[in-house]
């Protein structure tokens, strides 16, 4: 057997004149592709479409916001310039390329991006485990710390026993506990000017004000601001946008409420003496991040593309102009139930953050809606920044989402919609008058309201609690955790996504059999298991058992008085009327049908289908049941 000469092997080959992909495959159409998307939709029951058709699955994003299905070269419009990291308009980052220590064998450094400030929060009242943790968390990655100090934190004469061990010249200390903490902190520091850059007094009266109603006092920020100037790089003031995300914001209304704040802040600081530059770097803006990782990437780069635009109008020289960005992972989308989920949920969110370009980043522990975190969860909190710093190295490049037509086109979106609403509140008296007259309140209230109806018809799922729910779980015991700004009357609530299924599973899980509703299969497996997995995954996510079986045969021993009946369309026409009256005859007394309204079955009370309002379904089914018993 002859092989290749080595001179044979290495001949090079001369590539061809014209390579064209797929040039054997007509080139599809437009017109092609929503033809073919309509049949889709007329096959799952949608008999009216919208034109053009791919309006039916526009997506809702933000306020103002959407998503189409499918863009095409004559959607690439011209955008504006980006300019480059660490530049103006900033929509790229603050940041620039930093050079990396030389290597030791006396190769030439490196230059690399610097990544982002791992901060972790702390809010346990217990000073010496508030010390632990800080120690733990330093050890093991973090780089700087947030401490809740006062109302729901740790107590504000303790803050020299938790930071005893913590060197400040290498670790920012950022603060929230209004003035007393700011003061506090500052006599604790008192004639030091080797502070490391980064820290903050956290004041943030208007962030109060929105929490509880009450009008606060701006005119000491002045003071205290000069005083933080003393110090080097400690700034003062923390625009805390995550208060209106917490109530159910979107990034539109967050993006907006925050880039007014900050003017607010920005008028109230030079006013009290401050040069513009000055004042302008006093601030630092805190956003929340969630698992819709694009969304979150887009507002990170408009929010540093809006504040660039108000700066440059107020004076301040271009070089000063950064937006510093702390992102923390939202609150709304963590769950009490199934718990363990969050940290797929925190991992996007904290992707899509260091992706958008934030410049520090709190991950929350797993286990915060359940109360104060244990170690184990704090642990898994910084591992997973570790991870996306040291082994995925996402830090090692600067704006990777920069020149992807989508994030360039949503961060221009959010832009315009955000700089829409910012003008809207400034034309209304600006950030404290809109806050006193309910405009912010009511802009968020219906976002929220939107919101809430893509979660109750499951549109919007959660994994774990609306889909996917472990009624076996037994939940983490932590210790009850207090509230930094606690709602007040007036004030902006609290919410969460998962909040009105964890209201149902409350319910379900009161002492004594756990309700259950009877599936009621009809005809063959084959034809019944969809529907039987649909309607049993729907009354789970209520907290109520589901067992089943063919007919009316499993009925009694369920010991209910609610049934649903899972079959085919053609199954329901020949059957369903008949099995219906059986189970009436043996006790039903609410019968529900696993199908669309249209199916016109005698005798049902209702239907469960794909987008119903499953929050409702699930509350009349448990009031009926947990009303018969009392």
């Amino acid at each position: 057997m002859s092989h290749p000469t080595p001179e044979a092997a290495t001949e090079p080959v001369a590539p061809p004149d014209d390579l064209a992909l797929a040039a054997d495959f007509p080139q599809p159409t437009l017109d092609q592709w929503r033809e073919l998307v309509a049949g889709v939709l007329r096959k799952a029951g949608r008999e009216e479409l919208p034109e053009p058709v791919e309006e039916a699955l526009r997506s809702t994003v933000a306020t103002g916001v959407s998503v189409r299905p499918l863009y095409t070269a004559a959607d690439v419009a011209l955008l504006p310039g980006t300019g480059a990291p660490g530049l103006p308009p900033f929509v790229r980052g603050s940041r620039v390329v930093r050079p990396s220590p030389a290597a030791a064998d006396g190769q030439a450094a490196t230059s690399t991006p610097a990544g982002w400030d791992v901060r972790q929060r702390h809010a346990d009242p217990d000073a010496g485990t508030t010390k632990d943790a800080i120690g733990a968390d330093l050890e093991h990655g973090v780089t700087s710390l947030w401490l809740v100090l006062g109302e729901g934190g740790t107590p504000v004469d303790a803050l020299g026993e938790v930071l005893a061990d913590v060197l400040l010249d290498l670790a920012p200390v950022t603060l929230q506990g209004g003035p007393a903490a700011a003061e506090a902190f500052l006599d604790l520091v008192e004639g030091r000017t080797d502070l490391a850059p980064g820290g903050n007094l956290g004041l943030d009266p208007l962030g109060v004000q929105a929490a509880s109603g009450q009008a606060q006092d701006l005119s000491g920020l002045g003071a205290l601001a000069r005083r933080a100037a003393e110090h080097g790089d400690l700034r003062s003031v923390v625009v805390d946008a995550t208060v209106v995300h917490d109530a159910g914001a979107t990034a539109v209304e967050e993006l907006g409420c925050a880039i007014s704040a900050g003017v607010a802040y920005l008028r109230a600081l030079t006013e009290q003496g401050l040069p513009v530059a000055e004042a302008a770097e006093q601030l630092e803006f805190r956003f929340a991040a969630t698992a819709d990782q694009f969304t979150t990437i887009a507002t990170l780069r408009a929010a540093r593309r809006l504040w660039d635009r108000v700066a440059e109008a107020s004076g301040v020289p271009a070089a000063r102009r950064g937006m510093r960005q702390h992102a923390v992972t939202s609150s709304v989308m963590t769950t009490a139930r199934d718990p363990w989920v969050n940290m797929l949920r925190t991992t996007v969110a904290c992707f899509a953050a260091g992706v958008g370009g934030a410049d520090a980043i709190t991950v929350q522990p797993f286990d915060a809606a359940l109360g104060l975190p244990d170690p184990f969860a704090r642990r898994i909190a910084r591992n997973t920044q570790a991870l996306l710093l040291e082994e995925s190295h996402l830090g090692r490049v600067l704006d990777p989402a920069g020149g992807s037509w989508y994030v360039e086109s949503l961060t221009d979106a959010l832009a315009h919609a955000g700089w829409e609403w910012f003008t809207e509140i400034e034309r209304a008296g600006g950030y404290a008058a809109a806050l006193s007259s309910g405009l912010v309140a009511e802009r968020v209230a219906a976002a929220w309201a939107d919101r809430s109806r893509r979660l109750a018809t499951r549109r919007d799922p959660i994994t774990g609690v609306s889909e996917f729910p472990n009624l076996a779980e037994k939940l983490p015991e932590r210790r009850p955790a207090g509230e930094a700004l606690p709602p007040g009357p007036g004030g902006l609530p609290r919410v969460r996504a998962a909040h009105a299924f964890e209201q149902l599973r409350d319910r379900s899980d009161e002492p004594g059999d756990r309700p259950s509703v009877y599936l009621a299969t009809l005809g063959k497996p084959a034809a019944h298991t969809a529907r039987l997995s649909f309607a049993s995954n729907l009354f789970q996510a209520g907290g109520l058992a589901t067992p089943s079986g063919s007919g009316v045969e499993g009925f009694t021993d369920a010991r209910t008085t609610t049934a649903c009946v899972c079959g085919s369309d053609r199954d329901y026409a020949t059957g369903a009327a008949d099995l219906v009256a059986e189970l009436r005859a043996a006790g039903a007394q609410r019968i529900w049908l696993a199908g669309k309204p249209e199916l016109d079955v005698p005798g049902v009370d209702g239907h469960v289908f794909a987008g119903c309002d499953a929050v409702d379904v699930l509350t009349t089914t448990l009031d009926e049941l947990l009303g018969a018993r009392a």
